[in-house]
């Protein structure tokens, strides 16, 4: 039985329709088993999220892997960015290790780190570590950013784009090597085939900065926008606000515009991708820009 947290997201619900597929025995941890549609049917549920550590004991019963993507980039009403990440991936290692579980694959991300300038990143550091200093074989994925069509990202910036102007926080000059969530899917599926003890780097095959993925975003999209950037004190005092008065319900936070301000790049390229046997998709032909 392989227990998948994060199924409803961007990569989970690709690997999902891909585990059932192949007919595998999953079992789903989710607050809302609404949100796995179709394939709600097809797969166990355990009630439960990262906010509530006694769910992890009945989810990991009878469990030999645990696939664990999820994650929150902004804090919720049930947790911090860093009870979230950090201290519930270190419990649900924890029970994984108690419930006999063998084999822990963990998303982490480039440029995780315990001295990184964002909560998110350090976050992930430390849940890693946990993973590497647990008992159990453990596979590592360290992606830079994922994407899809229609993600929660791209869909801001559609909207944004409905102003005369597109606004851009800070310089915009921050690099990322984005990989399509499919290909990523298809990268931990190669993994679950082959041993444990490795650490995957998953890139695209190229490098654009910020301000080169709005652009690329409003092709897509046959826009024409004059960029504009907005200096970032004035994005994080705007967005603080806006998530003090909006909550959970704000829709951009500082915490996930100061992301986009950290390069996220691997030396190796798309190598690690490709060991796995998959070639990762250019981002203007996945989102037909021209």
């Amino acid at each position: 039985m392989l227990l998948l947290t994060g199924a409803t997201g961007l990569v989970g619900s690709a690997l999902l329709r891909r585990l059932t597929a192949a007919r595998e025995p999953v079992r789903c941890l989710v607050r809302d088993p609404r949100r796995l549609g179709p394939e709600r049917v097809r797969v166990q549920i355990a009630l439960g999220d990262l906010s509530d550590p006694p769910s992890f004991r009945n989810a990991l019963r009878g469990v030999d892997t645990v696939v664990h993507l999820a994650a929150a980039i902004r804090d919720q009403p049930h947790g911090s960015i860093e009870e979230l990440n950090g201290i519930a991936t270190w419990r649900m290692v924890e029970a994984a290790e108690r419930a006999g579980v063998e084999r822990f694959v963990f998303f982490s991300a480039l440029s995780a780190s315990a001295h990184n300038r964002t909560r998110f990143l350090r976050a992930k550091a430390l849940a890693e570590e946990a993973v590497r200093a647990s008992s159990i074989a453990h596979t590592v994925f360290a992606p830079s950013i994922i994407y899809a069509p229609g993600d929660p990202y791209l869909t801001l910036l559609s909207r944004l784009a409905l102003l005369p102007l597109m606004p851009i926080s800070g310089s915009g000059r921050a690099q990322f090597q984005p990989i399509w969530a499919h290909d990523v899917a298809d990268c931990v599926m190669a993994a679950l085939d082959a041993g444990a003890g490795e650490r995957y780097e998953l890139a695209g095959p190229e490098t654009l900065s910020h301000r080169e993925i709005v652009e690329l975003a409003l092709r897509s999209q046959h826009r024409h926008r004059r960029l504009v950037h907005v200096p970032t004190p004035i994005v994080s005092r705007t967005l603080r606000v806006l998530e003090a008065l909006m909550k959970s319900k704000a829709p951009a936070t500082w915490d996930e515009a100061e992301l986009l301000e950290v390069s996220l790049l691997s030396e190796r390229g798309t190598a690690d991708a490709q060991r796995l046997g998959v070639e990762p998709s250019y981002m203007a032909a996945v989102l037909g820009a021209p």
